[in-house]
């Protein structure tokens, strides 16, 4: 099976309440919290599509999209 490949990261920035958990949870250190308490990909050429995030979200603010390759 071939390993997904990023499409991007869909981020609901009115539903993200800023707790940190998506980005305590990331193995490659991709996300971050901006100066409004909302989490963006900061680095994401480094995401490994782990979907860590999406799943510990308790707002189900956060998506990983990817694709076959």
């Amino acid at each position: 099976m071939a390993r997904p490949k990023l499409k991007g990261h869909v981020i609901n920035r009115d539903w993200c309440k800023g707790c940190g958990i998506c980005v305590h949870f990331c193995p490659k250190r991709v996300l971050e919290l901006d100066e409004h308490d909302k989490v963006v990909a900061a680095r994401p050429q480094d995401c490994v599509c782990c979907k860590l995030c999406e799943l510990r979200c308790p707002d189900l603010a956060i998506e990983v999209a990817t694709e076959q390759e």
